[in-house]
């Protein structure tokens, strides 16, 4: 009997909670709309955080989606009169505002329908401020290892799910069920215990966002390195391959030597788990836009990403080039050991310098590294920067070939934009369609068809035109604006091949949101196409020809794309 009434308390506990749950998706699905409709919240007149604070405390088990509709407009001005603003824009991408919510609700009442639907036909129109900006947020500072209040940690998931109703463009290509996930983080929150559980959820609800530009919201977490199992750093370097990790270097030598692994070795299973189980595992847990970023990003041994568990002794299941299976334990270096963290820092630190240094050297070809572009106006005085870069793209245009290697991130936007098209380009240069924000209807985009978003105005313009061979270089590095410069040559130049492995997916810029406890989200604030709408968020550029790396590639150090650009110049 007491068993049985205590399964029923815990039936009944879990209702409640579960009941709550809903009350706070309802909520918070409200305070989004308020916030970013209604004219005096939306503008600043009344703070829509602390409308939040103040009216989640009043929410309990025993409202429904009408009494907090209630709680939240009680005091606000429900007499709009100024009529919403008129829409300019022939091209509006609408795909993400969706009222069903409200609209096709039975449990909502007409009134609250009607108050809602007067809120959005008066909607505030952000044009007026002076920032222009939607995405303007206070800054609430906690201690990195204390959890954050309750109504806090509410705060922070409600701006979350703002950001993807209403400030995403991609929200359409989202995982579909992000509202139901959305409201299984909600249950979670209601039980979390410490900032640790907290940053979990907050790193499963991020990578949903399925955008690489929210990438790099897991270096905001403080407990990262217990998150991400990264307290711990292999003796080797690795590169996933298919479905195992390469051993490509050995950092550590005694440390492998006992444990009998060698460069070229196949890890298989780390602790019982197949390296495929691994990246589904940290595809929960990290926001990239397609899967072979995540894999690039999983296989680099600075982020250290990888691992299963923070266990300091791994057990590995290897195949090795004589195709042996066997099982070894060995031991991972710690970071906070000098000698150690010293061996690391060093490897490191040469892996950069040889990226960096890595280049194309043909007599016949002009390479143009996106990374190291800067150098060619490094100390030149303003006046005779046009000067030396026609000189630059002029001995260029003379080769056999131009290789533009976009592998990495534009250290100046200048190169491709505006002298690259001054020389090349024919003076219309239509290349991509951008959607920006649209600040007079929240939630949608509007198509920024001015020429100034698709190349410069240069009076009196000349066009030199180039009929050798072009071969843009591209894979999961290249991302945002490299994407966008990339798009810019294939259009300049027509005949050219772009090269290598799917890009990162993350075409446009970055809007930045201050959450509660200090986490900045980065995530893509616009929406690039090409000019026939074909998506590049995800799926990244067009690709002529995808190359494939095997394990031998790496092992060799090869540089396919590199060898594609030198045979077919010879």
């Amino acid at each position: 009997m007491k068993k049985t009434i205590t399964s029923i308390f815990i039936i009944f506990l879990h209702q409640i909670i579960f009941a709550q749950k809903n009350q706070y998706y309802d909520f918070i699905k409200t305070w989004n709309f308020i916030k970013y409709y209604h004219p005096d919240v939306a503008s600043g007149k009344v703070n829509a955080d602390s409308l939040f604070l103040v009216t989640v405390k009043n929410i309990n088990s025993k409202d429904n989606f009408n009494s907090v509709i209630t709680k939240l407009s009680q005091n606000l001005n429900k007499n709009l009169t100024n009529p919403a603003p008129t829409d300019t824009s022939k091209d509006i991408l609408a795909k993400n505002q969706n009222f069903n919510w409200f609209r096709k609700n039975g449990k909502i009442s007409s009134e609250n329908k009607n108050l809602l639907n007067t809120i959005y036909n008066h909607r505030f129109n952000f044009e007026l401020l002076k920032e222009k900006s939607v995405s303007d947020e206070k800054k609430y500072s906690f201690p990195k290892t204390e959890n954050l209040p309750p109504e806090y940690r509410l705060l922070t998931l409600a701006k979350i799910q703002g950001i993807v109703d209403y400030l995403f463009p991609h929200k359409y290509i989202m995982d579909k069920g992000f509202d139901d996930y959305f409201k299984n983080s909600l249950d979670e929150n209601l039980s979390v215990n410490s900032r640790k559980d907290f940053e979990v959820i907050l790193a499963k609800l991020v990578s949903k966002f399925k955008d690489s530009h929210a990438f790099s919201f897991y270096t905001q977490l403080n407990f990262r390195g217990d998150i991400f199992n990264g307290l711990y750093y292999a003796p080797f370097d690795y590169q996933i391959v298919d479905d195992h990790l390469l051993i490509t270097d050995i950092i550590f030598p005694e440390i492998c030597s006992k444990a009998n692994l060698n460069i070229g070795d196949q890890i298989t299973e780390i602790d019982g788990k197949s390296i495929k189980q691994i990246i589904d595992e940290k595809s929960k847990l990290l926001s990239v836009s397609n899967r072979n970023k995540l894999v690039y990003e999983l296989s680099k041994y600075q982020e250290n990403l990888i691992w299963p568990n923070n266990n300091k002794q791994k057990k590995l299941t290897v195949k090795s080039q004589q195709n042996k299976k066997f099982i070894t334990s060995i031991d991972f270096a710690d970071p906070k050991d000098k000698s150690q963290n010293k061996a690391i820092a060093e490897y490191v630190g040469k892996k950069i310098m040889d990226k960096r240094n890595h280049n194309l050297v043909d007599k016949n070809i002009a390479y143009f590294n996106i990374n190291r572009t800067l150098q060619f106006i490094d100390n030149i005085d303003d006046d005779k920067i046009d000067d030396v870069m026609e000189k630059i793209l002029g001995d260029a245009a003379q080769k056999k070939a131009i290789v533009f290697d976009m592998r990495e991130y534009p250290d100046w936007g200048g190169f491709v934009f505006h002298y690259v098209y001054k020389y090349f380009s024919p003076v219309e240069n239509y290349f991509h369609k951008y959607y920006a924000p649209n600040l007079k209807n929240v939630g949608t985009f509007y198509h920024l068809d001015k020429p100034i978003q698709n190349f410069p105005e240069i009076k009196e313009k000349t066009t030199h035109t180039y009929s050798g061979k072009v071969f843009i270089l591209v894979n999961p590095e290249t991302r945002s604006a490299s994407e966008w410069y990339s798009m810019s040559l294939q259009k300049i130049f027509p005949q050219s091949v772009t090269i290598g492995q799917q890009t990162s997916g993350g075409d446009g810029d970055v809007v930045r949101v201050i959450l509660p406890g200090d986490y900045v989200l980065e995530f893509t604030g616009n929406g690039i196409f090409y000019p026939d709408n074909s998506q590049t968020q995800q799926t990244g550029i067009r690709i002529n020809e995808i190359v494939h790396y095997k394990d031998q590639d790496f092992l060799n150090k090869r540089d396919l794309e590199f060898e594609r650009v030198l045979n077919s110049v010879k």
